[in-house]
């Protein structure tokens, strides 16, 4: 940092102190807010977290006197880079986030411009009895803000029925560059306090101003603005024409921050459907399925949105194969969904009612259009599935899986928005396909068909002088080409940093200059979010891959640089779905905190300048970040981008403390599976002790947190006595002493493995011995393998050469145990998250090793105890549950390693196949997450955590049986039994336990 940047950035720091903020300044910070979801990076001065509309004021107010730029941000998923500036970032996210009032009579909204939209459309909701809905409803939603939905004028799946959000606007409340707070409206623009002379002057500068460039203008204004429903590129003038009612509220939707600050909006809200059905259509690509567009809007369809088959192939890859519902044949396939709409023309062979529309147009399409097949979709689980599938878009293309080849192909955004009337999307993709040949690119294109909106992530090159070229060329000839076919270079996300500087090709010099006067009107210096519309860069400067390798760096930080073709780190585009509140179980820190730093996404960007080289590893920035990061893999499923934080978490841990002593808890807690080799020859004096005051305290010593009590270590005679009682199907295969087996030690072949971990052999030897009971009854030979680790707590502490080690060993001994052929038979691991790290780290891992192969073929057999007795039940050799029924319900907290290594339905699926009418899961991380909820310091988030899913689960049904696999999770329910009445008195089971066939009285957990 230069000395007058460092000086710029002391006054500003030292400005906002003395206005009653708290900014801040520090690398991790400014690391996570020099990125948004674009291709871009721009270094902040400093970042501040308003409360209220003063403190923005207070704030716009000293960059004003500083001549410091000003960029306002809510989630920060803007593609086009209008989330990003170099002075001071404004996230209005964390704190201005409040639904003010929902008018039901009125048909309106207030709210705050940090209130995520998903939010924002509950409370409407709830207040309206379902019955009206807030309307623009981009994929971003979940984690997107209302300020972010106008700056950009975001649209959505359903804006071929709803439009764009400045067809919903009312007022905008305001704070301009020099602190003045205004309130725009449909008809002008007037003091937020009419006490304030100087914000009423201002307003009345303003209104002159305005109305004067619209008369400058007005054959411009009307001739160039407005032509298509997504002409979201430029500014909205056409908004200040005396047809529009001079409209300044409007005026300003679309206009990127760059004018005025909104700190909160009223906003249109609209009837919400009663009933809708969603039609699925294949196509052989996705030019035949633009070409039926305009045979489907005359059905009045509420959303037209399509992917094509690249997008489907990720998402199984990176969920698993039921990830996504069963499709109808083709390559490309459109999301039609049909709504109750009275004033939809019926049709002449089925009839008016819904249903009849759908298969009216089903049929049609199929006979008379381009369609190859069409499913109308009920079941409302597939549905979401699909319409997941949709939303994910910007992520999944982001980083695709090659069919053929299985490997990981990056794209990136820079011309992903462009927009083109619905009549002519066919012909523009098919010229634009075209285009991509002609400068060796590709494609994957996704988006609102309906309203001709193109998202199209593109394979550029963006690390190579060559490749950055390539792109600039391809982005221009893209603009001319959108042009030609009378579309808009920008349909939902902005201009921004990637198309500001193409405006030329679509403008002409007289609207340039008046977006320039409008621009100026409002902030004469140019401070505000410069960059995009306003103080234009280039589209290829300011790059954020410009500087890194395309290769391994001459720094090799393993995991952070290289994953072979891929780039691991880089994966993080910013999409930012680990800031949802709700759905799937990422980022259960940030819901617990609601601070980018604990995010996926803010981890990711701490670590990506690790790469870049601004940050060594063992920064306090890094451990900093890292610290309640519960390395519980969640985002390696959720994640559209497929970021594991969990991996890079213990590559991150490995390289900081490589020779160096470590926390407390390593040694503990993480060298459990170590102790617990001991612990089964003196448990009864070990136990007796820590429950003493000396005991709890030299818990505290190593690290463990004050309200938690360790778990009761089993003794060897109990595990002995447990497997005793197996049947003499159940043979042993161990590397130490010999446990009980009814058969001979030479026994080399089985049906099946049963894998006893370290936490179940250690800890739970009840859940061994029902595991051995309940395999034993359903296969003719089951080999116990009760002598080896997975490694886990070593991954997790960053002990990478040490789970190397343990890996290997365990590897090359189930590797030997086969079938009676010498086929490769399942592994059956009790407690999941062992199973996880035998499916997943153990071949990446050992990826660069002469174990590769090895590693692969033995992880590929490993399964999860519920995946396994799934396949059982299937087959027809489910076990009999015992008393002869299944639990009628049961609520169930699934591991989320399980979750995330074997799919987000393996629980559900196999209960549902074993019988149990009901099922209630706690969708979300149970907060213990391994060593994570022991360890001091942590208490706070854990306890936020458990709130978020399995609290409510068990409050919501405190008589239901409690399924949890995973050691973590049981042990987490009974640290709530203790201290919530509300959950009941229960224990978390293993699946096993609950089928366990000869099962005995169970010892207090």
């Amino acid at each position: 940092m230069t000395a007058t940047v460092g000086a710029r950035r002391d006054a500003l720091i030292e400005a906002l102190t003395a206005a009653g903020l708290s900014p801040e300044s520090d690398p991790r910070r400014i690391a996570e807010y020099s990125y948004d979801a674009s291709n871009y990076r721009v270094v902040p001065a400093a970042v501040v977290f308003p409360r209220t509309e003063d403190e923005v004021a207070a704030a716009l107010a000293a960059c004003h006197r500083l001549g410091v730029p000003a960029t306002a941000r809510g989630g920060g998923t803007s593609m086009a880079g209008n989330a990003i500036g170099s002075g001071l970032v404004l996230d209005l996210s964390r704190h201005m986030n409040r639904v003010l009032a929902v008018d039901e009579a009125a048909g309106v909204v207030s709210a705050e411009a940090g209130a995520v939209l998903t939010e924002l459309r509950a409370a409407v909701h709830a207040a309206t009895d379902s019955r009206l809905t807030f309307a623009p409803d981009p994929s971003s939603q979940s984690r997107a803000c209302l300020g972010g939905a106008i700056g950009n004028d975001a649209c959505g799946n359903h804006s071929v029925r709803h439009g764009r959000t400045a067809d919903h606007v009312e007022a905008l409340r305001l704070v301009t560059a020099d602190g003045q707070r205004l309130t725009a409206t449909r008809h002008g623009i007037e003091a937020t306090d009419p006490g304030d002379a100087a914000a009423t002057a201002r307003a009345e500068h303003l209104t002159t101003g305005l109305r004067g460039l619209a008369a400058d203008h007005l054959a411009a204004i009307r001739t160039e603005l407005g032509r298509i429903p997504r002409q979201v590129s430029g500014y909205h003038l056409r908004h200040l024409l005396p047809e529009e009612g001079f409209d300044v509220a409007r005026s300003l939707v679309g206009s990127e921050g760059t004018c005025a600050i909104v700190t909160a909006a009223r906003m249109r809200i609209v009837s919400r459907a009663a009933r809708t059905g969603l039609l699925v259509v294949g196509y052989a690509d996705v030019v035949d399925a633009a070409r039926d567009v305009p045979a489907i809007l005359p059905h009045r369809p509420t959303a037209v949105e399509g992917v094509d088959e690249v997008i489907v192939a990720t998402m199984r890859s990176r969920r698993g194969a039921d990830s996504v519902a069963e499709l109808p044949d083709g390559r490309a396939w459109l999301f039609i969904e049909l709504d109750d709409d009275e004033a939809a023309t019926p049709d002449a062979a089925t009839g008016s009612g819904l249903e009849a529309r759908m298969a009216g147009l089903a049929d049609r399409l199929v006979r008379t259009g381009h369609a190859m097949q069409a499913l109308v979709v009920t079941d409302p689980v597939a549905r979401a599935d699909l319409w997941r599938v949709r939303e994910d878009g910007a992520g999944l293309s982001s980083r695709l899986t090659d069919p053929a080849t299985g490997r990981t192909i990056e794209s990136w955004p820079g011309w992903e928005d462009s927009a083109v009337p619905p009549e002519r999307l066919a012909d523009y993709l098919a010229e634009f396909r075209e285009l991509l040949d002609q400068h060796g690119l590709t494609g994957v294109m996704y988006g609102h068909f309906g309203a001709g909106c193109m998202h199209i992530r593109i394979t550029f090159d963006l690390r190579s002088d060559a490749g950055r070229a390539v792109f600039r060329a391809f982005c221009t000839d893209a603009a001319h080409l959108a042009v030609r076919h009378g579309g808009s270079l920008s349909g939902e996300h902005g201009d921004g940093r990637a198309r500001s500087e193409l405006l030329p090709v679509m403008y002409s010099p007289e609207m340039l200059g008046a977006f320039d006067r409008f621009a100026r009107l409002w902030d004469p210096a140019g401070l505000l979010a410069p960059g995009g519309l306003t103080g234009t860069r280039p589209l290829d400067a300011d790059l954020a891959l410009d500087g890194i390798p395309d290769r391994r760096p001459p720094r090799d930080l393993g995991l952070l640089t290289s994953a072979g073709d891929a780039h691991p780190v880089q994966a993080c585009i910013g999409v930012g779905r680990c800031r949802t509140s709700t759905g799937g179980v990422m980022c259960p820190s940030f819901r617990a905190t609601g601070d980018e730093k604990d995010s996926t996404r803010g981890r990711a960007r701490v670590l990506q300048e690790v790469v870049r080289g601004t940050l060594p590893v063992d920064d306090p920035a890094v451990e900093e970040s890292l610290e309640l990061c519960l390395a519980c893999k969640a985002c390696s499923s959720d994640c559209p981008t497929g970021v594991d934080m969990a991996a890079f978490k213990s590559e991150a841990l490995h390289r900081r403390y490589r020779g160096r002593p470590r926390p407390r808890v390593h040694y503990s807690l993480g060298l459990l599976p170590v102790w617990l080799r001991t612990t089964g020859r003196i448990a009864g004096p070990l136990n007796a002790v820590m429950s003493t005051r000396l005991g709890r305290a030299a818990a505290r010593v190593g690290g463990v947190a004050a309200d938690r009590e360790l778990p009761r270590f089993a003794s060897a005679a109990e595990l002995r006595t447990e497997l005793d009682r197996a049947p003499d199907s159940v043979w042993a295969v161990r590397r130490a002493a010999p446990t009980p087996a009814s058969a001979p030690a030479t026994r080399t072949s089985a049906e099946v493995v049963l894998f006893l971990d370290s936490f179940t052999r250690g800890l739970r030897p009840a859940v061994a011995g029902a595991a051995a009971r309940v395999l034993g009854s359903s296969h003719t030979s089951v080999a116990c393998s009760s002598g080896h680790c997975c490694g886990l707590t070593h991954i997790t502490t960053g002990r990478l050469d040490a789970a190397r080690r343990t890996l290997r060993e365990t590897a090359r001994h189930l590797d030997g145990i086969r079938g009676p052929d010498g086929e490769e038979i399942p592994v059956v691991v009790v407690e999941p998250s062992c199973a996880a790290a035998l499916r997943g780290d153990l071949p990446r891992l050992l990826a660069e090793t002469s174990d590769a192969v090895l590693a692969r073929r033995v992880a590929a057999r490993v399964r999860s105890a519920a995946e396994h007795l799934g396949v059982l039940a299937a087959s027809g050799r489910a076990p009999a549950w015992p008393g002869g029924a299944p639990p009628d319900r049961v609520t169930v907290q699934t591991h989320c390693h399980e979750y995330a290594t074997f799919g987000n339905r393996v629980q559900r699926a196999a209960l549902t196949a074993l019988g149990v009418g009901s099922v209630r899961e706690a969708t979300g991380c149970c907060g213990l997450a391994g060593d994570f909820g022991f360890t001091a310091g942590h208490e706070a988030v854990a306890d936020a955590v458990a709130q978020q899913a399995l609290a409510p689960a068990l409050r919501a049904d405190p008589e239901a049986p409690v399924l949890a696999d995973g050691f973590s999770c049981a042990t987490q329910v009974a640290h709530l039994v203790a201290r919530d009445p509300r959950v009941g008195r229960r224990t978390g089971r293993h699946l096993f336990e609950l089928l366990d066939p000869d099962p005995t009285p169970r010892r207090k957990p």
